[in-house]
């Protein structure tokens, strides 16, 4: 993490289930353009079968273990699915409550971000839907959504990037 820690404001959103499609791998940390370079063909995939987009790309990670592989998919939301095929799947993103931060910036500076916004999650008191194995964070649903199409906006300093973390549902 760099010296100085990025000022966030995050929220808590309520979101329903979202239906999506998606590509799956298994990738090092510092080796994300393995996944993230399948986003584009997956886009093109759902454009040539007719799907309907209903937000943003995003990368969703199962797991995430920063010294070894972690498990994250590169997704679509989507409202309709054609027939899946190769390796190409779909699901649905859970409902519920999630803490929510925006980040105009290079994706490189995300990790501070992220940082940040457990820190906050700390001093309010919330749970992340989340429990770890082994030094292994397995996550109901922790989500990097790409609000900046990189098409009309190549300058990744001036993209708009949403972090949604699934929170712990509350025990009243």
């Amino acid at each position: 993490m760099s010296q100085q820690t990025p000022e966030i404001s995050p929220t808590v959103v309520e979101r329903g289930e979202q239906l999506y499609a998606y590509i799956r791998g298994s990738v090092r940390m510092d080796d994300f353009a393995v996944i993230a370079d399948r986003l584009p063909e997956l886009i093109g995939w759902l454009n040539a079968r007719g799907a309907g987009f209903a937000g943003a790309p995003f990368f969703r990670f199962d797991t995430v273990a920063m010294g070894a592989e972690s498990v994250v998919e590169a997704g679509m939301p989507v409202t309709s699915m054609p027939e899946p095929e190769g390796d190409i799947g779909m699901a649905l993103l859970p409902a519920g409550r999630y803490a929510t931060v925006h980040h105009l910036g290079h994706p490189d500076q995300l990790s501070d971000v992220v940082a940040a916004l457990h820190a906050w999650a700390v001093r309010e008191g919330l749970t992340w839907d989340m429990t770890e194995v082994d030094g292994v964070e397995h996550w109901a649903c922790r989500l990097e959504s790409y609000l900046t199409d990189p098409r009309l906006e190549p300058d990744p300093s001036k993209w708009e990037i949403e972090l949604a973390f699934r929170l712990a549902d509350r025990v009243d």
